[in-house]
């Protein structure tokens, strides 16, 4: 039996509240849950920019690019 994946998308409101999105599951099998809300789908391709989207039009949360330093 395999271990599931878990990874998140996190992103702060206007207000400075962090949201969070877990991803957990891998391949077709991927679900999203909500830590803020009672949201929750499957998600079998693009997990992560759905994630970003609930984030953004549910919450209001800016996700930060990764690697964005310079």
């Amino acid at each position: 039996m395999r271990a599931m994946a878990m990874s998140r998308v996190t992103g702060t409101d206007g207000e400075g509240r962090a949201h969070t999105v877990r991803v957990a599951g891998a391949g077709s099998r991927r679900r999203l849950e909500c830590d803020s809300c009672e949201w929750r789908r499957p998600a079998q391709f693009l997990a992560w920019l759905k994630a970003q989207e609930h984030l953004s039009e549910a919450h209001g949360a800016v996700v930060p690019l990764e690697g964005g330093g310079s």
